[in-house]
């Protein structure tokens, strides 16, 4: 059951960017900025703190999927590098409001902004790059679930067959019932603003819409 809203967590200051560019993936607003070669890699790789790129734009830091916490729950193909360089080249979005508390909880005093998209009229353009994931990617402490390429499952994909691409050679199947987390779209939606229902920034507050 695809839900009627989607949910995008932004630094507050690049709003203004966004607005006038859309939502970018970490590698594209690295690209953005102009930077390339090893003036991109402080960037590309993990990230342990928020860091500001040239253009102004603030990337998040990667501080709950570190190298360390990666290593024990990623396929045998991916090496951490690998994994940032699959996450770095999508957007993400939350598809309820309650995961999208917790981020901003963990985003501590910063200034968010809480985007709010009609997610049909996002998939009725962008369904082709669009994938879906079982739990929150960007989090690897505790005990996090395993992970690699064939946790980003294709929007079609899972339409049809649920969870079946997702899971371990060997291993059974998620629950078809168990919802999606997160959805994802690569590169860039640079139409973003043409599917923002509402935009305001967060509190501390559990955020209600509707």
């Amino acid at each position: 059951m695809i839900p009627r809203f989607a949910f995008h967590l932004a630094d507050a200051e690049n709003w203004p960017l966004i607005q006038r560019d859309g939502l970018l993936s970490a590698n594209a607003l690295i690209t953005r900025a102009g930077l390339h070669g090893n003036h991109a890699e402080p960037f590309r790789m993990y990230r342990g703190h928020s860091m500001r790129l040239p253009s102004g734009a603030w990337i998040r830091d990667q501080r709950p999927m570190a190298p360390a916490a990666l290593a024990r729950c990623l396929d045998p193909d991916l090496d951490a590098d690998a994994w940032y360089a699959l996450v770095n080249a999508k957007v993400f979005f939350w598809l309820s409001a309650a995961r999208l508390d917790r981020h901003r909880a963990a985003c501590g005093a910063r200034p968010q902004i809480v985007l709010v998209l009609d997610l049909p009229a996002l998939l009725a353009r962008h369904a082709a790059r669009a994938c879906v994931t079982p739990f929150n990617v960007g989090n690897a402490r505790r005990r996090p679930a395993s992970r690699g390429r064939r946790t980003f499952v294709p929007l079609a994909s899972w339409l049809a067959t649920r969870w079946a691409t997702e899971a371990r050679p060997g291993a059974a199947m998620r629950s078809p019932s168990h919802p999606p987390a997160e959805l994802t779209i690569d590169d860039a939606v640079a139409d973003l603003m043409e599917f923002v229902v509402d935009a305001r920034v967060g509190s501390q507050r559990p955020f209600a819409f509707g």
